[in-house]
């Protein structure tokens, strides 16, 4: 399974219209607000910290570039170009590797799994944003790529952020100016419900070993200047078995 023309075309759309800098787009909040907060719930659950680390949905690569300081070995994999041609230019070191990848691609996952053998994997805000038929195709992917050693850390927009970016989104005044290139492309958060994002992960052969709540930081701000965080839920997870 593949995801359709029209999802790639619309992400594909969405970053060729993103600006270069660093914060332009509305969830590329600055890594210490985002990655190195969740590390510190990711970290202690690694068995193994020296295996690859994917960044899974790394989009312009801000949040690779910092895992990128801190493993080994860091590949930024997205389904965007676009997106990739940004975390190139914007890591001119190569400190980490980037590949397109269709994370609903069976094949794809074993190809890449064959390549690295087992890893570790950072996902933020994908789940919720992938066609409802590449759900558990995306969740397959994650388990095939950890293998037996990896683990995985998720962390997903709650339901209660749906309502959020939904009065964003209808806001007499229109949306917020980072969140309308989102809408505009189509690419707006689905919703998924709190209960089904474990059932999605279980049934894909992965064992979540613990979860918790956490505000998902982004970029843009209320017109009082309040920075707008939603909701959010996390988990890690292993490979079932």
């Amino acid at each position: 399974m593949s995801v359709t023309s029209r999802y790639r075309e619309a992400w594909e759309g969405f970053w060729r219209e993103a600006p270069d800098e660093q914060g332009a787009v509305f969830w590329d909040a600055e890594p210490a607000l985002t990655v190195a907060r969740h590390l510190a719930l990711f970290e202690p659950h690694l068995t193994e910290p020296g295996l690859p680390l994917v960044d899974l949905g790394c989009g312009n690569g801000t949040q690779t570039r910092f895992l990128a300081g801190r493993f080994g070995q860091v590949l930024g994999a997205d389904l965007s170009a676009a997106a990739l041609d940004h975390a190139r230019a914007a890591d001119p070191e190569g400190r980490a590797a980037y590949r397109e990848l269709d994370a609903s691609d069976k094949s794809a996952a074993q190809t890449l799994h064959a390549e690295l053998g087992d890893a570790n994997i950072y996902m933020r805000g994908v789940l919720h944003q992938c066609e409802p038929d590449d759900r558990r195709p995306l969740a397959e992917t994650i388990a095939t790529m950890l293998g037996g050693r990896g683990r995985a850390f998720i962390v997903e927009p709650s339901q209660a952020a749906g309502a959020i970016l939904k009065e964003l989104a209808t806001s007499p005044s229109g949306p917020p100016r980072k969140l309308a290139p989102v809408l505009r492309h189509g690419i707006a958060p689905g919703a998924v419900s709190d209960e089904a994002v474990p059932g999605i992960l279980t049934e894909a052969g992965l064992t979540v070993l613990t979860s918790g709540t956490l505000p998902l930081v982004t970029t843009e701000h209320t017109p009082d200047g309040t920075r707008i965080e939603l909701p959010s839920v996390w988990y890690v997870v292993g490979r079932a078995g």
